[in-house]
């Protein structure tokens, strides 16, 4: 394996590793696999670097994780030289982040922009892949790294007469690059998870009415975004290390922040709701770790969620309308939990209106409007915040073919199947990062696909070293890693939530909980213990001897 991509017999390009996308996890799996001796080639659909930050353009959108935090930490220079100008960056800034990166090491050079891979067909003889792109070409490659992201397959719901709507169609997924004005427009806003409860109060501050579709409500907390200080940000430069340190070790998601000692029902009354008010002025995803058992313990979950209820009832002024807005159907942190600026605020607004269409569903789309309840709300403009196929939505439109012919799309119709969230069984050489099975949407997602890219690439190296050519999941292994995984999410209240964790928000789509509930720290010690053990669970084709030497 050599730094320069070859010719194959074929006369096709042939690669050491294919990545498919150019988002976060892509741009810094190319760069690895560069300082590695790999040769390498990145095809990104979009056209230009980002992968969710590039799509998800819609008013409003931002991390629900800290700036200073939602970075990267393999390059001390790069983190000590970038400026995050707010606590919670903007989408334009974290796009500007990564162009940043892209032109730093030089990433271009190696990525197709505007291309999608269609198929990947793994060749039984030879041990390689061939890749299959949207501009009609086929490259070979030793492995393909599926770098697609969670939250990248943006979901058009199936609503009757949604085709036939005369006017502006916008999905948040999928944002127009050039500047929305909803200025004098009645805009119809379908859907209130995290990128419907974002967008709501910016499009509230344009259009001339907003009528915002709720199937369920979701329980959210005030961001409390503010410009960052230098006082902050140099603090934060001078305590990387631990603060990285303690994000991949004792973080259950990946962040840092304070450990709670004690659950929620070992302080009186007053105390936990002191305790509440602090984290509810501090803002954040930090609410859901004022107690150590709130994902555990329905009695200690029930106080975090009435206090949230409470503070509904306390911002929006009518009662009908703050009871609409109350999740009552799960627990709080079933769902991810959404950060919002004024959101629940923006219903005190004349020119806002809630539909309630779990109780009144609706029925059709008009030429000019939205029908709900046997009326119809006539319409200007329609923003679909409806989310995504998460997990495995992007990488399912990619027709995959392993062993004996096998696509990943029929062993996975039950539900996805993975060892580690790495690879899955009958794939050889096929690796996925912060994929189904691994900590990946309940972590911060860069610490966890920087974990995933540095054992892929360590791996890699092993293979190298040891003449290994081919590797793959083994069934035993990975049989196992499904039931640890179920075993796990059971003994939480998550499964009790109708989540896109769960697939529930796609129709048909199998209920399982795909992501590993166990923490960022204990996975990442099973993926280190496993590579310890000369990778065990997976089966290596190569000199067996070999593999025995390096294990011992």
């Amino acid at each position: 394996m050599s730094a320069q991509p070859s010719a194959s017999s074929a006369g096709s390009a042939h690669y050491d590793v294919v990545v498919v996308g150019a988002g976060f996890a892509g741009m810094y799996m190319l760069h690895r696999l560069r300082g590695l001796g790999f040769s390498a080639r990145v095809f990104e659909q979009g056209s230009g670097v980002g992968g969710t930050w590039y799509w998800n353009r819609y008013p409003g959108a931002r991390c629900d994780v800290e700036s200073m935090q939602y970075s990267y930490s393999f390059s001390d220079e790069l983190q000590q030289e970038w400026n995050w100008s707010e606590r919670y960056a903007p989408q334009p800034e974290i796009l500007s982040y990564a162009n940043h990166v892209a032109d730093r090491f030089d990433l271009r050079r190696d990525i197709q922009f505007d291309t999608r891979v269609e198929g990947a067909t793994f060749d039984e003889r030879n041990n390689t892949w061939s890749v299959t792109t949207s501009d009609g070409k086929t490259v070979t490659a030793r492995f393909v790294v599926l770098a697609t992201g969670c939250l990248s397959n943006a979901r058009k719901p199936d609503i009757r007469g949604l085709d036939r709507f005369k006017g502006k169609v916008y999905h948040t997924g999928h944002w127009p690059h050039e500047a929305v004005d909803f200025t004098g427009l009645r805009v119809g806003v379908i859907g209130t998870g995290s990128s419907g409860i974002q967008s709501v109060p910016m499009i509230a501050e344009q259009a001339k009415h907003v009528t915002v579709f709720q199937r369920t409500a979701q329980f959210s907390i005030p961001a409390r975004n503010a410009q960052l200080t230098d006082e902050e940000r140099n603090w934060f430069r001078a305590n990387y290390p631990e603060i990285r340190r303690f994000a991949r070790e004792q973080a259950k998601n990946g962040i840092y922040t304070d450990l709670p000692d004690r659950g929620a029902l070992d302080d009186g009354d007053n105390e936990r709701r002191s305790k509440y008010e602090a984290r509810w002025q501090r803002g954040g995803l930090t609410f859901m770790t004022v107690y150590n058992n709130l994902a555990l313990d329905v009695a200690a979950n029930d106080t975090a969620a009435d206090f949230v209820r409470g503070k509904i009832a306390e911002i929006v002024k009518d009662p009908a309308t703050a009871r609409l807005l109350q999740p009552n159907n799960h627990p709080i942190g079933s769902k991810r939990i959404c950060i919002d600026t004024d959101y629940f605020a923006t219903f005190n607004r004349p020119n806002v209106t809630l539909v309630d269409i779990k109780t009144n569903p609706i029925e059709e789309i008009t030429e000019s409007a939205v029908r709900t309840g046997g009326r119809d709300v006539e319409l200007d403009a329609l923003v679909l915040a409806t989310g995504f196929d998460a997990m495995t939505g992007s990488v399912a439109k990619i027709d995959i073919s392993g062993r004996g012919g096998q696509t990943l799309n029929r062993k996975w119709a039950e539900g996805p199947r993975t060892y580690l969230g790495l690879m899955s069984a009958g794939f050889p050489n096929l690796f996925v990062i912060t994929g189904p099975g691994s900590p990946s949407v309940l972590s911060n997602m860069i610490v966890s696909i920087e974990q995933h890219v540095d054992w892929i690439g360590d791996c890699l190296s092993f293979m190298r070293d040891n003449g290994l050519e081919a590797m793959e999941a083994e069934r035993d292994a990975e049989d196992k890693w499904v039931a640890h995984v179920n075993e796990v999410a059971a003994s939480t209240l998550y499964p009790q939530a109708d989540s896109w964790y769960m697939g529930a928000n796609i129709p048909g789509k199998p209920r399982i909980f795909m992501p590993y509930i166990g923490g960022v720290g204990p996975y990442r010690q099973i993926c280190n213990d496993v590579a310890a053990r000369g990778y065990e669970g997976f089966a290596m084709t190569g000199a067996e001897e070999q593999r025995k030497v390096a294990r011992s």
